[in-house]
């Protein structure tokens, strides 16, 4: 908490140093390397307007949003990962609409993208600066195993008892990513449920309407497949304290320590390259294939919302929601980062791997990342649920009823999100 009451009081200081200059303040989630990128599209802005940004990274950014606001001084734009807060924030009329700023953009963005850019509102609220592909299960194509893509959650679970059964780890796992510890195990179960129940019983559940004693068989369904004795690598517990971006490393050590990874498009490609840059380079020797029956794709997003009116915080925006804008992130990055921009596809030719993330992306039916819509409290439940879910899979039945009671507490609340789900 000390680290976050600092984080505010040195990034709320001087939010108003802009008022008489060519300015535009941006807030967002990225530090270290992906700050340096944003950066970079940043400056790309920069050449062309004239408008100089000054852009302020903190991984508080909704406790840093929160703040400045409250104190009257929010930055022109900021980028946040959770629609649902955004959509709190136009509710209260302190988040401008972007109709009139981006105009139509219908032969940019699918009518999937364009309605969940909505937050749930009746007009456009936000500009998807990045995005994502949840749902991939990674692995190297020259690993022992035999990792052939498999048809049914069946055949994945006897992929899986074939390897432990050889010898072989079959899953790299890791749950830790402080301050938000747990949601690479919400994405498994969120991709379970959406293949298992539906989109309809998805979008339901996401936005309050079910409780969570209705998604026991997909909890119960993951852990049956990670808790196996020699499932994971070193075992849930080890998985407890092994951090996210870490697990997959162990697939490419020799002999490999594990054999699949489950994670979202973009940190895999770019974790992996890390690891065997050549192999990742010409799309060889690393694959992916999605969840097993799945007909819809959960996604998320890196979202930006405008809190001011000037000329600027416009610029910015319709900037970032362009062509130009959307192709300048996967460009500067060698097409490890995704758009959802329909005419940037093109920077992904020379990758068959993430030429085919792209392409879903623009295609498929799309559900968003349930945990990025739900209130806050709801979303920090989930997570230390999965965590405690790991510890002691016997508790289940008591992990879900406080979950609903979490639900229960917020259901009289103006916070749930409901958006469009698999259309």
């Amino acid at each position: 908490m000390g680290r976050i009451v600092l984080a505010i009081a040195l990034l709320g200081a001087g939010a108003c140093a802009n008022a008489e200059s060519r300015t535009v303040i941006v807030l967002g989630p990225w530090t270290g390397t992906e700050e340096t990128d944003f950066r970079r599209v940043l400056a790309r802005f920069t050449a062309v307007s004239g408008i100089d940004v000054d852009y302020r990274g903190t991984r508080a950014v909704e406790q840093v949003l929160a703040h400045d606001l409250q104190r009257g001084a929010p930055p022109d734009v900021a980028v946040l990962p959770n629609p649902g807060i955004l959509a709190a924030y136009a509710r209260r009329s302190e988040l401008r609409p972007l109709n009139d700023v981006v105009g139509d953009q219908s032969g940019s963005y699918s009518p999937q993208w364009l309605r969940l850019q909505e937050v749930g509102q009746d007009q456009r609220f936000a500009v998807a600066v990045k995005v994502d592909v949840k749902g991939a299960f990674w692995y190297r194509t020259e690993n022992p195993g035999e990792v052939r893509p498999p048809d049914t959650w069946g055949d994945l679970v006897a992929l899986s008892e074939r390897m432990i059964a050889a010898g072989h780890t079959p899953w790299c796992l890791g749950m830790g990513s402080p301050p938000t510890s747990g949601w690479p195990g919400t994405d498994w179960i969120e991709v379970i449920l959406l293949r298992s129940a539906g989109a309809e019983a998805y979008r339901e559940w996401a936005s309050g309407k079910r409780d969570w004693t209705s998604t026991r068989d997909a909890w119960a369904t993951w852990g049956a497949l990670v808790t196996k004795p020699g499932a994971v690598r070193g075992g849930t517990r080890a998985a407890l304290l092994t951090d996210f971006g870490d697990a997959g490393k162990h697939m490419f050590t020799s002999p490999p320590g594990c054999l699949m990874e489950h994670r979202a498009a973009s940190s895999a490609v770019t974790g992996y390259q890390a690891m065997q840059a050549d192999e990742m380079a010409q799309g060889q020797g690393v694959d992916f294939f999605q969840m097993p029956g799945a007909t819809t794709l959960s996604v998320s997003a890196d979202l930006a919302g405008m809190f001011s009116d000037s000329h600027e915080a416009k610029e910015l925006i319709r900037f970032l929601a362009s062509d130009g804008g959307q192709r300048a992130w996967p460009e500067l990055s060698g097409g490890t980062v995704f758009s959802a921009n329909s005419n940037v596809t093109d920077v992904y030719d020379d990758n068959p791997i993430t030429r085919r993330i792209a392409v879903k992306l623009n295609s498929d039916p799309l559900c968003f990342d349930a945990s990025d819509l739900m209130p806050t409290q709801m979303t920090e439940a989930f997570h230390r649920a999965v965590l405690e879910y790991l510890h002691d899979p016997t508790r289940l039945d008591r992990i879900l009823a406080d979950l609903d009671k979490v639900r229960e507490s917020l259901s009289a609340s103006d916070q749930w999100l409901d958006t469009p789900c698999g259309q």
